[in-house]
């Protein structure tokens, strides 16, 4: 039975068993090696290069250094061409290197930028395409592919939300010059902060690794002007365990994601983002998105209506980037050239979704949405 008190949150932490993490400690303890490419910073790349069919990953202390990084790596500047639908760490990391952030519409099917829209935004200045796979939702990464090579453009991808996805048995993540995670306490996978930045080639990986390790190439050598970065021992030795679950926390979500389908597909007004076939889903979120009119209640009646019951989800993303007081002055910022996205912020909820949700909580947030 459920419990009406019980406070649901819009995400839970998968933390490893404690007396698992304890004996890495140990071993931590016992090294007297804790930071600085070490022991489980390096079995930990290794481990998620294998997880993740991805060539090579570079471990990094959060999930907005690597997007920084990257555009260091890759020599970006001028404008690059983004979306105003995530969040603001994407367009944060090109406004601390110095570069103007162009924003375009996306596509409502997904969240994701509209490739459609992207051409009409390159200019001169133009020198790379950063997107974002919203939700874990693989964006058309063949067709933006196309504009890069067409335009001579760099494409990275903020993939913060995109751990473990698939298109065909292929990484998504093998798309585009470069793809960024983040593993934040908040993510499928976390190591309490971290991030990784996935690269093509061993040149460009020891470039990153340089980079984000002050520049040095070796002890009397700086060969760029770098950042501290790096991923400590602990957290490495975390995420290594972590690993270990992951699989099994992906497999409740999408049980708990099925819940929701199934439940809400019948109630007037309440919309979600389709589940593909042929890709593997990591179930990070469950958006819905709320149409006042057929509904009864607007996005935000709905969203304090929950709360009322102990049910947290979060309007997630909003307010779009473009709204914030940094960007709204950009052209490219402005409402009418970005219908879709304000759209979608300005009627989405995150559902609950967690590894430790059971079928009597995901039915009883279903029923508070339907009977409201």
């Amino acid at each position: 039975m459920y419990q009406e008190q019980k406070k649901t949150t819009v995400t839970v932490p998968l933390l490893p068993p404690l007396e698992e993490f304890v004996k890495y400690l140990e071993d931590i303890w016992q090294r007297k090696w804790i930071t600085n490419n070490g022991h489980y910073h390096q079995e930990l790349e290794k481990a998620l290069s294998e997880y993740l069919k991805v060539p090579y990953i570079s471990l990094f202390t959060n999930g907005t250094l690597p997007l920084m990084v990257a555009l260091q790596a890759l020599r970006v500047t001028g404008e690059v061409i983004t979306t105003p639908y995530s969040f603001v760490a994407t367009t944060h990391s090109l406004w601390w290197n110095g570069i103007k952030p162009v924003f375009v519409d996306v596509d409502p099917r997904d969240g994701n930028i509209d490739p459609e829209k992207i051409e009409a935004a390159i200019t001169s200045n133009t020198t790379a395409i950063m997107p974002v796979h919203v939700y874990g939702n693989p964006c058309d990464t063949a067709r933006i592919q196309q504009i890069g090579d067409t335009y001579g453009l760099k494409v990275i991808y903020d993939a913060a939300h995109a751990f473990g996805v698939e298109v065909g048995n292929a990484s998504v993540l093998q798309w585009g010059d470069m793809s960024t995670l983040s593993f934040h306490a908040t993510k499928i996978f976390n190591t309490i902060e971290g991030g990784a930045l996935v690269c093509r080639d061993e040149a460009m990986k020891h470039r990153i690794d340089y980079l984000k390790n002050f520049g040095f190439a070796d002890e009397t050598t700086v060969i760029a002007p770098g950042i501290n970065g790096k991923m400590d021992e602990v957290r490495s030795a975390y995420g290594l365990l972590e690993l270990k679950y992951v699989d099994q926390a992906i497999a409740v979500r999408k049980q708990v994601s099925g819940i929701y389908r199934e439940k809400l597909k019948g109630v007037e007004g309440i919309h979600f983002f389709e589940d593909y076939d042929g890709i593997r889903h990591n179930y990070s979120y469950f958006p819905i998105f709320v149409d006042a009119q057929r509904y009864g209640k607007s996005r935000d009646e709905l969203y304090h209506h929950l709360q009322q019951f102990h049910i947290f989800g979060r309007r997630y993303f909003y307010p779009l980037i473009s709204e914030f007081s940094t960007y709204r002055g950009l052209p490219s910022a402005a409402r009418e050239n970005l219908p879709n996205a304000h759209r979608l912020a300005e009627s989405v909820i995150c559902l609950p979704i967690s590894h430790e949700l059971d079928a009597c909580d995901v039915e009883h947030i279903c029923y508070r949405i339907a009977n409201h």
